[in-house]
């Protein structure tokens, strides 16, 4: 069964939604650059102790420097951390030696060869990784949320060669996602504006999706 990541989690109200419609992980969005979702990190505590195991809760945050990391996972109490942007390789040991139980997730943003080889070279260090089709060259860079797709060419050699669990984002919608799981066999796929609705979580748009999953 391909697992559902459901992020731009707003509220607790937000959370038992996704969950009830299948999410085995919620994201939980912190301050970012741009993009949508961002809540506080108070609002994050407050989802994240709420949440039942074995679901995931991922902070999705922004922070390049190590120590800096664990200091934002010790505030929010998620068992994931989804690393949006690049950080130093020494960053992943750091999280590791401070914070052993927590799963570190490293976004990949699919633009080109360069993407693939960082992928298969950051495997290494993670538990899994995220392939999205944010811009990391742009003055404020976009990290996520964008509601584009990209070249699930490429992000199928990288499921296939990095040896690690990949969730797929980046434009997945319910009349996608059979194609996306096709082309790419990820572990997960990671929605946000493909399930909402005026910015809403739409529980309409979450059946429809957990559908076309059950089907593929």
């Amino acid at each position: 069964m391909i697992r559902l990541k459901v992020c731009c989690i707003a509220t607790p109200d937000e959370a038992r939604l996704a969950i009830a419609h299948g999410a085995s992980a919620l994201g939980l969005v912190a301050e970012m650059p741009s993009g949508p979702g961002v809540i506080g990190d108070d609002a994050i505590a407050e989802i994240a102790a709420m949440v039942p195991p074995p679901v995931a809760t991922f902070l999705l945050t922004s922070r390049h420097d190590g120590e800096a990391i664990v200091e934002h996972l010790r505030l929010c109490g998620t068992n994931t951390v989804q690393l949006v942007d690049y950080v130093p390789v020494a960053a992943y040991a750091v999280i590791r030696r401070a914070l052993p139980s927590v799963r570190i997730v490293q976004v990949v943003h699919v633009e080109d060869e360069d993407s693939a080889a960082f992928a298969l070279d950051r495997a290494r260090h993670v538990d899994a990784l995220l392939l999205d089709s944010g811009n990391t060259k742009l003055a404020v860079k976009e990290l996520g949320g964008t509601g584009r797709t990209h070249d699930w060419g490429l992000s199928r050699r990288i499921v296939a060669e990095c040896g690690r669990p990949v969730f797929l984002a980046g434009g997945i919608r319910p009349d996608n996602v059979a194609g996306a799981v096709a082309a790419v066999q990820p572990f997960g796929i990671d929605l946000c504006s493909g399930v909402r609705t005026g910015g809403r979580l739409d529980a309409g748009k979450l059946a429809a999706l957990a559908a076309e999953l059950r089907r593929v």
